[in-house]
């Protein structure tokens, strides 16, 4: 397992590229949930979400030891951090991205400098595929989520959290394979382990809920939920016993409270965010939380929406 140093050190080797971001608040939501509500705001991050963290921490490693092309499998967002970062120190980068990718996503990799390889719809078909074009071509594969480097790197998040939000209770982070929810379950955890963390999934990708429940690694088929970057077969090998260890809670979010949500944060906060960000928001404004009167963070993970999607994306709000 990773620990708190790991998380430490990465901030070190990647203060230089990532961004300190915001924590905005929400009257509207706090006075809805009983809680004092803050968005810690990894929308307005550097490629638009939390992923160049991780993605420099790593990128960042395997050039300094030699390497002369990465390769990423991605649903998007990592494979814009791998393709920013490794264009940033001029090593080419592959992305293989599923058949179904957002287009602003792809369209972000490429300004990058990244090549587009697309294959299926699941994360079971594009690692495999990413790791063998890897190999063919003397590279090195750049994990999205089941790597010490990339946990920690993520974890930041969680540094940052504690440093901004006095007295914290509670951290709310979107979960898919788990690589941000361990990194920054290991630095709260280890530092200020009375803070309560929350995992969120969408219940058309529950593959975490399943996991712990069985105690043990479940995969689920492909799924077609919203939240496109939750969109994991299963929680990682590195990352599930950080979960089982650390984690609180896990709370399930369906297809229309993410819309809601999705929605509310665009027509009463003025925030573009994703989907996959949403399912935090979703959890608060459908009273999904078993406590009141808490300091409570959610973690928006990222703002790259497709602007062509928007139209089916947003429903009118009960809020």
């Amino acid at each position: 397992m990773i620990r708190v140093r790991d998380v430490y050190h990465a901030r070190e080797q990647i203060s230089d590229i990532v961004h300190v971001t915001p924590v905005l608040t929400s009257g509207q939501l706090s006075k809805h949930c009983g809680n004092q509500i803050f968005l810690k705001s990894e929308h307005l991050q550097r490629t638009g979400s939390f992923k160049i963290r991780g993605a420099t921490n790593k990128v960042k490693q395997v050039v300094k030891e030699g390497a002369s092309s990465v390769t990423a499998a991605s649903s998007g967002n990592h494979g814009q951090a791998v393709a920013y970062i490794a264009n940033r120190l001029n090593v080419p980068a592959t992305i293989v991205v599923p058949t179904n990718a957002s287009q602003c996503k792809i369209n972000a990799i490429q300004k990058y400098n990244g090549k587009i390889i697309k294959c299926g719809t699941t994360s079971a078909e594009r690692l495999p595929k990413a790791q063998k074009i890897a190999h063919q071509e003397m590279g090195v594969f750049i994990p999205p989520y089941d790597d010490p480097l990339i946990m920690a790197g993520q974890g930041t998040i969680g540094l940052e959290i504690l440093e901004q939000i006095e007295n914290v209770d509670v951290i709310i982070a979107p979960v898919g394979g788990g690589g941000l929810i361990s990194g920054i379950l290991t630095a709260v955890k280890e530092i200020k382990p009375s803070v309560k963390m929350i995992g969120v999934e969408p219940e058309l990708a529950n593959d975490t809920y399943l996991s712990l429940k069985n105690q043990e690694i479940t995969a689920i088929p492909g799924t077609n939920t919203i939240a496109d970057g939750l969109r994991t077969s299963q929680p990682g090998d590195l990352t599930f016993p950080i979960l089982q260890k650390y984690l609180d809670d896990l709370i399930l979010v369906k297809e229309n409270e993410i819309k809601q949500a999705l929605s509310f944060v665009m027509e009463r906060m003025k925030q573009i965010i994703e989907p996959s960000s949403a399912v935090t928001i979703a959890s608060v404004l459908f009273d999904k939380l078993p406590f009141k009167d808490k300091k409570v963070i959610t973690v928006i993970s990222g703002g790259n929406v497709d602007i062509q999607q928007i139209n089916r994306l947003v429903v009118d709000t009960n809020f």
